[in-house]
């Protein structure tokens, strides 16, 4: 597979890798079955996949054990990478960017991991209450003890900065890249993960050209839309309660319908190439900058090896042209 590089550090991986939460956290409990996930992480790295990403918050612990599993027999064909900050509470999200917690976090999952360096560590959310100036420091030790390789930030879910009284509101990721400009000054970011796809183009207009300014990797998370853009889910066809699209605007049977015109789309393009839609969609992702890695979640092994596949996919400038006369998504996603 083709290899990127991340960060000043210059670490390299393979340009696709594989989102690890729905085999824990998120999507349809009765899917989730431990021994066919463990294949799927098994079949992703046969298929030259090398990152894979997790938390210790998915499950909670539970995505970190099962990666664990793997890793003890294939450690140096993968590179890891998990979050701290973000805690399970009782029907919520808890934020913990306390230095202490960092230090307590990061063994933690070294434990679950069986291994005994992480490859890149990122930051899940900041806390609110503690200077992101601390929490990052706490976690620059780690990288000085030799536990961490690279720290990273993870601002999905920070698409919308707040915007000021009186003025209009901020460009996407505006408050991200103030916090990680703050981030910069006390030790590097190698990556930023957040959403990006066809129908969440959002990243492209500062949060990306941050990075490439920096030579900051970019971990494109949800490039296949919680699964829209591969053309499998019907509009209509309901969610489990669990299921994170059972809450989300673009996943009503309305709006599905209404978007189904980026999925024909993405179709036609990867008839012409005998692709999916969905190794489409991450052609797509992957040529927004060498430095971009797209990190498609999954619970299945054929759908890793598809997306696997989808590196060795180049889009043509009509490809491109089709892609970008698409009609917008439509509803709001938060």
């Amino acid at each position: 597979m083709e290899r990127r590089r991340i960060g000043a550090g210059v670490l390299g991986v393979g340009a696709v890798g594989l989102g690890c939460a729905p085999m824990s956290w998120a999507y349809s409990r009765s899917q989730r079955r431990g021994e066919v996930s463990e294949r799927t992480v098994h079949a992703a790295l046969d298929a030259g996949v090398e990152l894979l990403d997790t938390a210790d918050m998915y499950g909670p612990f539970t995505n970190e054990l099962l990666l664990g599993r793997v890793l003890a027999t294939r450690r140096a064909d993968a590179f890891v990478s998990t979050k701290c900050g973000l805690l399970v509470g009782d029907q919520h999200l808890v934020t913990d960017g306390r230095p202490e917690y960092v230090r307590r976090a990061c063994d933690a999952s070294l434990r679950r991991l069986r291994t005994d360096v992480i490859d890149l560590y990122q930051l899940h959310r900041a806390d609110p209450e503690i200077p992101v100036e601390e929490t990052w420091g706490a976690l620059a030790e780690l990288v000085t003890a030799g536990k961490v390789r690279a720290l990273g930030m993870c601002a999905v879910g920070l698409r919308d900065g707040p915007g000021r009284a009186g003025r209009v509101r901020e460009a996407p990721y505006a408050a991200a890249v103030r916090q990680l400009a703050r981030m910069q000054q006390v030790f590097p970011v190698s990556a930023v993960q957040a959403e990006l796809s066809v129908w969440a183009p959002e990243a492209l207009e500062l949060l990306l050209p941050w990075c490439a300014e920096r030579g900051v990797g970019f971990l494109a998370a949800m490039p296949l839309g919680r699964g829209f853009l591969t053309g499998t889910l019907t509009p209509g066809q309901g969610f489990e309660e669990d299921d994170v699209r059972a809450r989300h605007p673009r996943f009503t049977a309305e709006m599905m319908a209404a978007n189904q015109p980026l999925v024909a789309g993405l179709r036609r393009v990867a008839e012409r190439h005998g692709a999916t839609p969905a190794q489409a969609a991450l052609a797509w992702v992957l040529g927004r900058g060498r430095q971009v890695v797209a990190v498609p979640g999954t619970k299945r092994p054929d759908w890793a090896v598809e997306n696997a596949a989808a590196a060795r996919l180049r889009l043509t400038p009509r490809d491109l042209a089709d892609i970008a006369a698409l009609p917008p998504a439509r509803s709001s996603w938060d």
